[in-house]
């Protein structure tokens, strides 16, 4: 690869460690960090497909230790409501002119992120009406602009979860989510070396992120977390705008 080329990719490498470092530290936030980067540097269509793809893959891998825990009666109707919108999402994010579409992911990171911060009560997301709330606009934001989470945030929050109990039912959600993600949105056009950047990024953010886990406070990496997410979904908001 080209100079330029070769560094772009490298970028693309930190981003995927970053987020896949967030992701172990927190229960989730891959995409939250990720991808207003990913879709600077790849695109919004490659940006949200490769972050759907990597998140997919770590919640996985941490849903490995933790499936006992999940609460099925939450989840189903959590997951059914967001595969009946992903292909929504993508149908909507095709057919965006580009600005338009940072600008609307730019968007909805920046007010999915306030509203978290701010631990937002909505009578309208509790018991099972809204489990289908929160997953439908999930489903629909995960396959539009690559970041599901937030709905699923705001629920747990309503519905008074641990983090522990957060943390596996978040990674169950992040698997099913992002595989009709996948599904819909196809995977993402990148060379052989850009794909083995990004899965040892994956690999030494999840090393990395579980040795901090057991050091940083929850509370300082959430906020550390919603920080970096809201900075980058303004980025991309305003970059949305100024090609308008």
């Amino acid at each position: 690869m080209a100079g330029p080329e070769w560094a772009d990719s490298l970028l693309l490498g930190g981003i995927v460690l970053l987020g896949s470092s967030v992701q172990w530290l927190t229960g989730m936030g891959f995409a939250l960090v990720a991808v207003p980067a990913l879709v600077l540097l790849l695109g919004p269509a490659q940006g949200v497909v490769l972050a759907n793809c990597a998140a997919g893959a770590i919640s996985m891998v941490g849903l490995a230790g933790g499936w006992r825990r999940v609460r099925l009666r939450a989840m189903v109707p959590l997951c059914v409501a967001a595969a009946c919108t992903v292909p929504a999402g993508t149908w909507l994010a095709r057919r965006l002119p580009e600005p338009v579409l940072l600008a609307f992911m730019g968007a909805l990171v920046t007010a999915a992120v306030t509203l978290v911060m701010r631990g937002a009560r909505v009578p309208a997301l509790r018991g099972g009406g809204g489990a289908v709330a929160a997953g439908a606009v999930g489903g629909f934001m995960n396959s539009a602009a690559g970041v599901g989470g937030p709905p699923l945030s705001l629920y747990a929050v309503n519905a008074g979860w641990t983090v522990r109990e957060f943390v596996p039912n978040a990674m169950f959600y992040g698997v099913v989510v992002n595989v009709f993600s996948v599904a819909a949105n196809g995977i993402p056009r990148l060379s052989a070396p850009v794909w083995a950047l990004a899965v040892t990024g994956m690999v030494a953010g999840g090393v990395i992120g579980r040795a901090l886990a057991q050091r940083v406070p929850e509370k300082r990496a959430r906020m550390l977390v919603l920080g970096l997410a809201l900075v980058g979904g303004l980025t991309t908001l305003g970059k949305g705008l100024w090609g308008l």
